[in-house]
């Protein structure tokens, strides 16, 4: 048996998944300052009449740490960078509490340029003295060599055991230092918070004796164990969209080209499907506008859903961006989209005459008739929605598994439907559909789609591989491995993907996902000679393996 509990901003939904059918599913309020009262809610009414020792695994994807960066809710964090020789100071960006050292590591390791400890400890204490306790540390090319972030780290927590350092190395191995000094940044910024989240999930599944396997849904549409997530939250930005993404895959399952639009009770995401297949964000992640070292879909959220505010202001009618309530209809007090389309539409939804009511305030003080107030809702939702879509097309123009497709099929992308997702989905898509001129599915299981993905979706792992011959020597992210070449003079690309294979393996198994390791792929594979006179020194090799993203050997789609 598998669960998919996703913890929305508005609701956390969950699925019970057993034999190709949801067993059960539930939706739930979520308390955003009880958040293991809502997960038990919606544990409690998955496991009614169900053998908990049966559970297999639990999948969770969740908004909190989206929310968290863009409410500016996350502490104030410090930025300590190591950039060595190359672009000035100025040229990075990233926070306004940032702070440079002396000391370098060239591209192959090599300590160039030694710290200074006093400089160190004086950043602390001006770091210190402006109230921070939060750091984070990247220092250029320590992806190769962590042995200056660690000084820098353990000279900072000797003089101030209380703060809370986070080093890049730790985070990713990959190069391009202003992404993985930015990816570090956020991670140090939503770290705290994570884990007392991560304590709620673990509390709520002890509390109900639950001992399944327990993952985080990343925003790649794959997973990653709760407990590797404790050091790595920032993996999880943007997991409720890569949630609601897979789930349109589980409930469609075929190879359309399909928008994707989960409309939640506060905002509305926003991704593409090209031929059944998720399209990805090839430059990983942007958060605040910055460019970051996450995988991720290529997706956008807007502040509009079910339950944005319906107001007169100024002379005009205005669907705000927040939400105070529930749809009246659904026991709130205020006038909702919700509101607006339950009438428009006649759908009965909940309680009709609590919407009547409160829109009829708000007509009354416009001088219009309901009938008109709701039409004007109406036509600015789908406005709104429909110019968001536009323009999502001309980023996703650009990347690269758009125009493969167009090449491959000799023509434009041509969109055949729109998926809807979430609770207002059957309210919202068909007017949506119609202006677009395309066709529609908005399934049974669309209310709870996100939890759906996240329950049958797969553990996913990716390994990266550095080798240079010439030291004689290897490293492997994540996990920060490093060892020594057994021949490195006989050392060729073939050795390079065995080894990394077997590190793949090797982690499968300890993170026991070791199943999925047969179905790995290399994403990656570089060589570069290093030359000195006319001779060759050595070689370097850069190599990817990974386990992708996808769904569960048994997931053939939803039965009905």
């Amino acid at each position: 048996m598998l669960i998919g509990i996703d913890v929305g901003g508005t609701f956390t939904d969950g699925v019970l998944f057993d034999n190709g059918s949801i067993v059960t599913s539930a939706k739930k309020p979520t308390s955003e300052n009880n958040l293991k009262d809502s997960l038990l809610q919606v544990l409690d009414a998955l496991l009614i009449n169900t053998d908990k020792v049966k559970i297999d695994r639990i999948v969770f994807s969740t908004t909190l740490v989206t929310n968290l960066l863009a409410t500016g809710r996350g502490q104030k964090t410090a930025l300590i960078l190591i950039p060595g020789h190359g672009l000035p100071c100025l040229s990075y960006e990233i926070s306004p509490d940032t702070y440079f050292l002396k000391g370098s590591i060239d591209f192959r390791g090599r300590q160039i340029e030694a710290l200074d400890r006093k400089e160190i400890l004086a950043v602390a204490d001006k770091i210190n003295n402006s109230g921070i306790k939060r750091v984070a540390v990247a220092g250029k090319f320590s992806n190769r060599n962590h042995s200056q972030e660690l000084m820098v780290r353990k000279i900072i927590q000797e003089k101030y055991p209380d703060m809370l350092v986070s080093i890049s190395s730790e985070i990713s191995g990959k190069l391009n230092f202003p992404r993985r000094a930015v990816t570090t940044y956020f991670t140090a910024m939503t770290l705290t918070e994570w884990n007392k989240f991560a304590d709620e999930i673990e509390a709520a599944l002890e509390r109900r004796g639950i001992k399944a396997e327990v993952d985080i849904l990343k925003a790649d549409g794959g997973t990653i164990p709760l407990e590797v997530s404790r050091t790595k939250p920032c993996e999880t930005v943007f997991s409720g969209p890569a949630a609601s993404t897979m789930g349109a895959v589980a409930l469609s399952m075929d190879d359309f080209n399909s928008v994707v639009l989960d409309i939640g009770g506060t905002t509305t995401d926003i991704s593409l499907i090209i031929s059944g297949q998720p399209l990805y964000a090839s430059k990983g992640a942007r958060i605040e506008e910055q460019l970051t070292h996450i995988d991720a879909f290529a997706v956008k959220s807007i502040p509009l859903g079910g339950d944005s505010l319906v107001a007169y202001d100024n002379g005009t009618i205005k669907v705000k961006p927040e939400r105070k309530d529930a749809a009246a209809c659904f026991g709130g007090k205020w006038a909702t989209v919700t509101d607006a389309f339950n009438i428009y539409n006649s759908m009965n939804l909940g309680d009709t005459k609590a919407s009547v009511a409160v829109l009829g305030q708000i007509a009354d003080n416009a001088g219009i008739t309901v009938d008109s107030l709701c039409s004007q809702v109406v036509q600015n939702v789908i406005a709104h929605l429909v110019a968001n879509i536009n323009g999502m097309f001309t980023a996703w123009e650009n990347e690269p598994a758009y125009k493969v497709w167009e090449v491959i099929n000799k023509r434009k992308f041509k969109l055949n439907r729109i998926i809807g997702i979430g609770a207002a989905a059957g309210a919202i898509i068909p007017a949506v559909a119609e202006k677009m001129k395309v066709d529609y599915l908005v399934h049974e299981y669309s209310p709870v789609a996100n939890a759906l993905g996240a329950s049958v979706v797969r553990p996913t792992l990716a390994v990266n591989l550095h080798v240079d011959t010439q030291n004689q020597v290897f490293t492997v992210d994540p996990g920060g491995i490093n060892g020594k070449l057994d021949h490195p003079t006989k050392f060729q690309l073939t050795d390079a993907r065995e080894l990394a294979r077997k590190y793949l393996v090797k982690i499968a198994q300890d993170r026991g996902i070791e199943k999925y390791a047969a179905d790995s792929e290399f994403y990656m594979e570089e060589q570069f000679n290093m030359i000195r006179g006319w001779d060759r020194i050595g070689k370097l090799f850069e190599v990817g393996v990974q386990i992708a993203p996808g769904f569960i050997e048994e997931y053939k789609g939803v039965k009905i």
